[in-house]
Order: C-alpha cells, then sequence, then structure tokens
C-alpha cells in the first residue's frame, strides 16, 4: 500500500463523513481549510441530528434545528459550503444497509478523489473518541466504499438511476488508535480557521476556553509526535489507498 503523497496526488474533490455536528471539526477541519484554500471541493455528510446532544435542558425542543445551523456555520468557516445531513438518530446509528445505500448514494453522487470518516476501530486510550455512533459511521462507510461503491450490482437501482459505480482511489480516516496513523497534516496556518469551526457548535461548548486549550494541545502533541518542531500543530489520520494501479478486486 502507498503512502499519500501530496506532492504527487491531486485532490480535486473530497466528501467528509461525521457521526454528529461538530465530529468534523474536532477531527479534521483543519485539514479541511487547507484544502479549501488550494482550491479543493470539499462536501460534509452528517449522519446524525445530534439531538442527544448539548447541555442546556432549555435547548431541547429545537437542538436539531441548532445543530444543523451550527455546523453549517462551522463548515462555511473552512470553505466547505454544502452540507448533507442524513438525519439518523443520535445514539442509534448502525451500519445497516438502509445507510450504507445512502451513503454509497452520496459517495456516487459527489464523485470525490478521497473520501474521509471516522475510525471504524476503538481506541482505548480515550473513550470518548469511540462513541458508538463514531465506529457505526466509520463501519458503514468502509463497507460502502469497497466494495458497494465500485461494485455496479450492489444496490442495482442506484445504478439504474445514473447513479454509476466507480473506484475510490483514497479513504482518510480520524480519530482512531494512534498505531494506526500513518499521515500528518500540518495545520499550523489553518487552526485559527479550526477554533472558529469549533466555536460555532455553541450547544456542545459549556467552558469554550477549556476547549479550545485541549484541542491546541492535542495538536500540538501531535505535532511533536511526528518530530516537528516547536510550535507546529497537526491532525493525523489512518490513509487507506482502495484502488491502487496495481489492484485487483472481484468484489
Amino acid at each position: 500500500m502507498a503512502a499519500f503523497d501530496p506532492a504527487r496526488e491531486t485532490v480535486r474533490r473530497v466528501l467528509c463523513f461525521g457521526a454528529h455536528p461538530d465530529d468534523l471539526d474536532f477531527g479534521a477541519s483543519g485539514t479541511v481549510a487547507a484544502w479549501t484554500r488550494a482550491g479543493v471541493e470539499v462536501q460534509y455528510c452528517i449522519m446524525t441530528d445530534g439531538d442527544a446532544g448539548g447541555f442546556d435542558p432549555a435547548h431541547r425542543g429545537d437542538i436539531v434545528a441548532m445543530r444543523h445551523e451550527e455546523q453549517r456555520g462551522a463548515a462555511r468557516s473552512v470553505g466547505v459550503e454544502q452540507v448533507h445531513f442524513l438525519g439518523e438518530r443520535d445514539g442509534y446509528l448502525e451500519p445497516t444497509h438502509e445507510v450504507q445505500r445512502k451513503i454509497v448514494a452520496l459517495i456516487r453522487r459527489v464523485g470525490p478523489d478521497v473520501v474521509l470518516a471516522m475510525h471504524p476501530e476503538r481506541d482505548w486510550t480515550r473513550m470518548q473518541r469511540s462513541h458508538p455512533d463514531h465506529l457505526a459511521c466509520g463501519e458503514a462507510v468502509t463497507r460502502a466504499v469497497y466494495p458497494a461503491v465500485e461494485n455496479p450490482y450492489a444496490y442495482p437501482d442506484l445504478q439504474e438511476s445514473g447513479l454509476e459505480a466507480f473506484k475510490l482511489r483514497w479513504l482518510w480516516l480520524y480519530g482512531g488508535p494512534e498505531e494506526r496513523q500513518n499521515h500528518a497534516v500540518d495545520i499550523t496556518d489553518t487552526f485559527d480557521a479550526k477554533l472558529t469551526a469549533l466555536r460555532a457548535h455553541l450547544s456542545q461548548h459549556p467552558d469554550v476556553a477549556k476547549m479550545e486549550s485541549f484541542v491546541r494541545s492535542n495538536s500540538e502533541s501531535l505535532a511533536a509526535a511526528h518530530g516537528w518542531g516547536t510550535g507546529r500543530l497537526a491532525e493525523v489520520f489512518h490513509v487507506v489507498e482502495v484502488n491502487a494501479a496495481d489492484t485487483i478486486a472481484g468484489f
């Protein structure tokens, strides 16, 4: 499996998946901002409505609309204009065929060079990273990416409706175990945009200063772990080459 080399790879379009509003902003928004500044088209897909999130009881009746709007604002702050919402219930996400079919349809419609999603493996060092919806998001997207996206006989109604199968090149996964991380992105120049995106999720942060301190410290630690100099900030991913020039797949 080849490593992802930004100098050699042409990325024109990226489709990013998160289980809840704010997942992508914690895990990948610095990288997303770097992509959009370079002219890459990035779209988001949020799989649940985040209806079980928040801290203020007064928000319960409006929480879904509130979180949708927060996510749209966060996305705009890193250059993302298109946000898709699958509408699944927060806390109940499963990698069912109904969910996978929606994912396959969206991936085929968008036609990305990179699909970015949450990691399907649990991180035992920090349980909060491995919310059941996070794992389900990663598993559903991974199952959709192979084989269904590239198999015209998977969900044949999609093929018949004009959403043709195609071979995805790259799958990027975030929020997984440290031992899976094989690619780091320097977000030093886009970190302020990442914080702006996170601040948009007002319903989720009872202590904004604590949240920002945690995110900065984590980004510094990730950069240091890759041997980068003081003051650098990073996001990390498990990058998988789904289809290389010599890949053989029989579905």
